[in-house]
């Protein structure tokens, strides 16, 4: 029995040695696949095709180095590359296709050669194609390539969590159908809409400013302080919608100024500014810096803002597409995503303004976004590693509906708990000064003469 024992413990030992053996070197070196990445446009496709150095080497049967590829063997592998790319529209008529300046760039940890690639049919109007390709494949049977559209404006495919990958060539399929004559405008603006609602929704600058803004809405300033603007809601709700506008306005202009390249700031300072924006509206937000100082700091920080947008486009690449396009769907999304926070909050902050529990909220509210934009502005100016509130700011981002609730919740209860009249309490704006007060005459001593006797009653 222990022989048996022993004898099974044996070769269990020698297959574990033996799968480990053999799993080792296949995760050390996972096997290399080569990828190829299309921008549909409307005149042509651009991207790049990226090949991994060490099964390029096995396919043209040279030893090649990241240096070698780029110096004594790179017009053999340029001629290579291209020989093994073609395109062919639905018609059969032959593309042209072009290779760029290559360079070597490390993916997923193994070098690779990467060409630009452009393919241009011949009448300057981009449909669907076939995509013919063997680079490596032809010699190397194992090897595979993946296809992915990352930009098609007519089909959604904006950014690169948008992505779409078209399939897989290998040895079996040297073609694959490229559907870039597909989807329409109106896709693409859709799209550009929800960019434009995404950025806004997780930008917590950006909300935070607006809400600093929304806070001093439904008072008046007098005496260089906030006071309470009566029973009417009308007042803060029209205040609402200048603020809204003058955001807006402010930065459209450089929304499509910066889109269109004819201004630029780096980024850097923008985030600055725009953490310094929020401060100013915190401010403001406690003690009115000028009368109707929340639609002049919505309108000229608003293009500061403005900028931080473009910037996205930039990124994503999206002035490739209709810019005209682009710029209305983007901003059409953020001017949606502002009417809901006003629609979230506005009418809790009006309840709220009229009743004493106000000032307090208030003056808290305000401490907490000057709180965060000091925070922001000693992170982006590279004063401090990280932000300490980077958390916080996170939740309430990603919970808006709670937060809104919250707040509606609690204008109910201080409605009823801790309502003020119209004619005091802390928020009421000062009484209009009697006219006899005005004439120096004492009103109840006025009142009180008229029982005394005439011999007694001042002459007039």
């Amino acid at each position: 029995m222990r022989r048996e024992r022993r004898i099974l413990y044996v070769l269990l030992l020698a297959a574990l040695t033996l799968v480990g053996g053999l799993a080792s070197p296949a995760g050390a070196h996972p096997m290399s696949t080569s990828a190829v990445l299309l921008d549909v446009g409307d005149d042509d496709v651009e991207g790049e095709v990226q090949l991994p150095i060490d099964r390029l080497s096995i396919a043209v049967h040279r030893d090649l180095t990241p240096a070698s590829v780029l110096g004594a063997d790179r017009t053999f592998l340029g001629d290579y590359t291209a020989e093994h790319v073609t395109a062919v529209g639905a018609d059969g008529t032959p593309w042209t296709v072009a290779l760029g300046t290559p360079k070597v760039r490390t993916i997923d940890g193994t070098a690779h050669l990467v060409y630009p690639l452009e393919i241009r049919p011949p009448d300057g109007r981009v449909t669907d194609f076939d995509l013919r390709y063997d680079v490596i494949v032809e010699e190397l049977l194992t090897h595979r390539v993946i296809v992915t559209v990352r930009y098609d404006f007519d089909r959604g495919i904006l950014k690169t969590d948008d992505a779409e990958t078209l399939g897989v060539l290998d040895w079996d399929t040297g073609s694959l159908n490229v559907p870039a004559g597909q989807g329409s405008w109106l896709r693409g603006f859709v799209t550009t809409v929800g960019l434009g609602t995404e950025h806004v929704g997780e930008g917590a600058d950006h909300l935070l400013f607006l809400l600093m803004l929304l806070v001093p809405a439904p008072l008046v300033a007098a005496g260089g302080r906030w006071h309470a603007a009566g029973p009417s809601r009308r007042r803060g709700i029209i205040r609402a919608v200048h603020v809204v506008s003058a955001f807006a306005a402010g930065h459209s202009l450089t929304l499509v100024l910066a889109a269109a390249g004819l201004i630029h700031v780096p980024s850097r300072p923008v985030e600055t500014l725009i953490a310094f924006s929020i401060a100013v509206s915190a401010i403001h937000a406690i003690r009115p810096l000028v009368a109707k100082g929340e639609v002049l700091i919505a309108s000229g920080f608003g293009l500061v803002h403005g900028l931080a947008f473009a910037s996205l486009i930039g990124d994503l690449g999206l002035d490739r597409g209709s810019l005209v396009t682009t710029l209305l769907g983007f901003n059409l999304g953020i001017e949606l995503t502002q009417l809901l926070v006003v629609a979230l909050m506005m009418p809790s902050l009006l309840a709220l303004a009229r009743t004493a529990l106000y000032p307090a909220l208030r003056l808290t509210m305000a401490s907490v976004g000057l709180l965060f934009s000091v925070s922001w502005m000693l992170e982006r100016t590279t004063l401090i590693a990280s932000d300490p509130f980077e958390g916080v700011q996170t939740w309430l981002v990603e919970h808006p509906l709670p937060v809104a609730a919250l707040f509606a919740v609690l204008a109910v209860v201080a409605s009823r708990v801790a309502p003020v009249g119209r004619r005091s309490g802390p928020l009421s704006l000062p009484a209009r000064p009697d006219p006899d007060v005005r004439r120096g005459v004492n009103t109840l001593t006025y009142e009180a003469s008229e029982h005394s006797p005439p011999s007694a009653r001042t002459p007039p």
